[in-house]
């Protein structure tokens, strides 16, 4: 069966419709077909954008080689480089580009979103030229899509191999959070619920500054001493800034916050901490996957100087990228800021 058959007659890859949502997933890199496959496993119709058109044509072939090397994939999924046909009917949108990338996606994808259907965000960051939140870049360019944000400790491989995972959707009407989280869990994949999309945001976003922290401390040799401390500091870090946005305590408790952290700093699966281990061993860094924290250490840098807020691993982590100092200063000046309690913010 031709894509284009398949996409008129709303038929998966084995003949039969799945019941339940027609969901459109935009973005075809190992996040966006993992979502694809646990969207699938849920019950849905899942039709996947990818741009690269070889991408369709192995997502046609039951695999993703480039994105997801040696993870076999459930017949079902309609892919297409067209996006417009992938847009087409949807119930509900999975945005899976990159931070610094969503708001060219859509705008590109504007003309052909349903209206009042819910855009889910996937991606994590703060936009680096705005410093706008990624849910605040959809209410700018789609107001009439309600938008919501998908995050938590999970690795697309695992996912993708159906392993047990915990996530949070949250989003500002907590019954559409609810109704999202109960539509996308499955028998591996449990969706917990929250009307604290901000801090969800903020949990995700900022976690990926202090992975990069991690891989470099890690690259570096620093010890596991050095390691537990920096994490620890970070999470405070990720605490302050969250409070200046209005994100509640117990959400950067939870999964999108101190679960994603834990996960992030402490494996190489995760991009950020491979860029910081690489940084760390003095390896070259062009070449390597992207690594959102990347913009997103440069943007909180500045969101925490401008709003007063002490963030010293972030500064840190900023400057090291930008060239400013090494590790091994900013090791130096982290150890001997001066003495406070530590319950003092």
């Amino acid at each position: 069966m031709t894509e284009a058959s398949m996409i008129e007659g709303g038929m998966s890859g084995s003949g039969t419709a799945p019941t339940g949502w027609r969901v459109a997933v935009l973005g075809g890199g190992a996040w966006g077909t993992a979502l694809a496959l646990a969207m699938l496993r849920a019950g849905h119709f899942v039709r996947l954008y990818a741009r690269d058109p070889d991408t369709v044509a192995a997502i046609d072939r039951g695999e993703n080689p480039r994105y997801l090397p040696g993870v076999a994939l459930q017949a079902g999924i309609v892919a297409t480089s067209n996006v417009q046909a992938a847009l087409d009917g949807a119930d509900c949108v999975l945005a899976v580009a990159p931070a610094q990338s969503l708001r060219a996606m859509l705008a590109a994808t504007k003309p052909h979103m349903p209206p009042g259907i819910p855009l889910v965000l996937c991606a994590k960051g703060i936009e680096r030229d705005t410093g706008a939140l990624l849910s605040a870049i959809v209410e700018e360019i789609l107001p009439q899509n309600p938008v919501a944000a998908l995050s938590g400790p999970s690795f697309a491989s695992d996912v993708a191999r159906g392993l047990p995972t915990a996530v949070v959707v949250a989003a500002r009407d907590e019954t559409l959070a609810a109704d999202i989280a109960a539509r996308f869990s499955a028998q591996n994949l449990r969706c917990y619920s929250s009307d604290d999309l901000i801090g969800v945001e903020i949990g995700g976003a900022l976690k990926n500054v202090f992975a990069i922290a991690a891989g470099a401390v890690t690259g570096a040799e620093l010890g596991a001493s050095a390691q537990a401390a920096m994490v620890t500091r970070g999470f405070v870090e990720l605490r302050r800034i969250g409070a200046a946005f209005g994100a509640r305590p117990e959400t950067l408790m939870g999964l999108s916050g101190l679960g994603d952290l834990l996960l992030t700093c402490s494996s190489a699966q995760s991009r950020n901490f491979a860029y910081g281990l690489a940084l760390g061993q003095g390896k070259p860094l062009s070449g390597l996957p992207l690594a959102e924290g990347v913009p997103t250490a440069a943007i909180a840098a500045r969101i925490a100087a401008e709003r007063g807020i002490d963030a010293p691993i972030i500064a840190a982590v900023a400057a090291i990228l930008d060239g400013n100092i090494t590790i091994s200063q900013a090791v130096t000046a982290l150890m001997t800021r001066p003495l406070k309690t530590e319950t003092n913010d």
